[in-house]
């Protein structure tokens, strides 16, 4: 494994539909790039369930249903000092109202990596596949029996079959000191990265996905493709109806 030993979560809903553009103006240009300066924040990116991405969605729950945007962070140890500083900073960045109201975190915290995987295809190895290019991830968001203990829905290798799946990280939540200020739900998180186009990767993810729950006894929160952002092509919710990413 590599220096990345936990990520944090952020699942986002937006509670003014015409504020998407400015939350994205605020979070790519403002807020995201403020975090990298933090020691302990090896990388982040943020991704869009478009209107065609929540439509192909293989489970989506009542907590998550209203989930647009999926943040993810990746901390490096010592951790419980990442996230002092993580917390410190948006405590100063709300007193200079620089601070983005029109939001809802749905799912939030810090999640110790506990699995990661590469298909041999990508030539990368594990620890780099979030380092490498993605058009988007696929997410899994699963309430695990206490007595699972398992390599997530279908495991890796079922994933990493999947053509455009370059790789798999697996998180659990985080009982660690200085987790206690989010809450993780007690959940497992796994991240599909992708370099196919999101909805036609979640289309053949989802007969796998289906097997590993019924196997493992697990229970979907939200499972679906998000797509990447690029900067400034913000308008997938302009629209009224479904707008198909190009």
């Amino acid at each position: 494994m590599g220096k990345v030993t936990a990520g944090f979560f952020s699942f986002t809903e937006i509670t003014e539909p015409s504020e998407h553009r400015a939350y994205n103006e605020w979070h790519q240009l403002d807020h995201m790039p403020e975090q990298y300066p933090l020691d302990g924040i090896v990388a982040g990116q943020r991704w869009v369930s478009t209107p065609a991405c929540r439509e192909a969605r293989l489970a989506s729950d009542p907590r998550l249903d209203p989930v647009h945007y999926m943040t993810l962070y990746l901390m490096a140890e010592p951790l419980e000092q990442t996230l002092a500083d993580f917390r410190d900073l948006a405590v100063r960045l709300r007193r200079a109202d620089r601070f983005f109201t029109h939001r809802r975190a749905r799912l939030s915290g810090p999640f110790d990596l506990s699995g990661e995987a590469a298909a041999p295809r990508v030539v990368v190895s594990a620890a780099a596949v979030p380092f490498r290019p993605n058009l988007g991830v696929y997410v899994v968001v699963e309430e695990v029996p206490r007595d699972v203990a398992g390599p997530g829905p279908g495991g890796p290798g079922a994933l990493l079959a999947v053509d455009g799946v370059a790789g798999v990280w697996r998180f659990d939540a985080s009982d660690r000191p200085g987790a206690g200020h989010w809450d993780g739900g007690g959940h497992r998180i796994t991240v599909c990265y992708l370099d196919r186009d999101p909805l036609a990767a979640a289309a053949d993810l989802g007969p796998v996905l289906r097997a590993g729950w019924a196997a493992e006894g697990s229970s979907p929160v939200l499972a679906g493709p998000f797509a990447a952002i690029t900067p400034w092509e913000w308008g997938w919710f302009d629209h009224p109806g479904p707008v198909a990413r190009r």
